[in-house]
């Protein structure tokens, strides 16, 4: 039995030694083959079997490439931060307009608790968001919210300009295809809506510090010039061109005086006429 087990040792290492020789013949034979396949191949200007090495090299980088555009949707890091620096940003210039143009503010924690205008105005500005994503109806449920809330009702599709003011905030109206500047200031009942059920543009356009005084309606389409004022109760259905005062029932437009220009922008037109 001790010599049948040696004999089978010797078996063994030589067959093992006999698989390693076909092993490695085999690896240059096939390289060999490999490099004159592609001497000829580059001789002829084409290659019907390509070398496998730089076909995985080349398959590396595309899947680099799917990872990347699976990924690019995704903000990155800094722009996630970014957007709550802006958010941040838009948050203390809303509260200042406040304690601005509101004499009867008293203090920061006053402003964010108690006025339900800024707190319509930071509900749009996430529906907002929220619209222009695509992501329709959370952003209308954010509206609707706000509107029970606040008393304000703001489309979300609306382009809303930074530093908006709504005074006392209750019976606001503001249409979905509304599109404000800069620094306006909006007053209790105030509509800014459309005078046709056809999809386009059906709501107006206001410009930079724009007042527009208690119960006014801005009716359809129409252009609202820079510092102009919209009188109280005033229905306007036509342009009014940059520094004009509208006042009336339809609403005229009136040039500005330099009293008118040099006061506040809160102040009612009409005490300059």
């Amino acid at each position: 039995m001790g010599r049948r087990q040696v004999v089978n040792g010797w078996l063994g290492k030589a067959a093992w030694r006999a698989s390693r020789v076909r092993g490695v013949t085999r690896g240059d034979s096939s390289g060999s083959g490999a490099s004159g396949s592609t001497r000829d191949s580059s001789a002829m200007g084409a290659s019907s079997h390509p070398d496998p090495a730089p076909t995985a090299s080349r398959t590396a980088p595309l899947a680099n490439d799917a990872t990347q555009a699976t990924a690019a949707p995704l903000p990155p890091k800094h722009g996630l931060c970014s957007g709550f620096k802006v958010l941040k940003e838009f948050i203390r210039e809303d509260i200042q307009v406040v304690s601005t143009y509101d004499p009867a503010a008293r203090g920061t924690l006053d402003i964010v608790l108690n006025y339900p205008g800024l707190h319509a105005v930071w509900a749009y500005r996430i529906a907002h968001a929220l619209w222009r994503r695509d992501m329709r109806l959370p952003a209308r449920l954010i509206s609707s919210l706000a509107r029970r809330s606040t008393g304000v009702d703001i489309h979300p599709g609306a382009e809303l300009g930074r530093r908006l003011f709504i005074d006392h905030a209750n019976g606001v109206v503001i249409g979905e295809t509304t599109v404000m500047g800069t620094d306006c200031v909006l007053f209790h009942q105030v509509t800014l809506g459309g005078v046709s059920t056809t999809k386009g543009k059906r709501h107006p356009t206001l410009g930079n510090r724009v007042m527009v005084g208690a119960g006014a309606k801005v009716l359809g389409p129409i252009q609202i010039g820079d510092d102009a004022r919209i009188g109280a109760n005033a229905v306007v259905v036509k342009d009014v061109p940059p520094g004009s005062s509208a006042i009336g029932v339809p609403a005229s437009s009136k040039p500005g005086c330099k009293k008118m220009s040099s006061a506040e922008l809160v102040i009612d037109p009409t005490l300059f006429i």
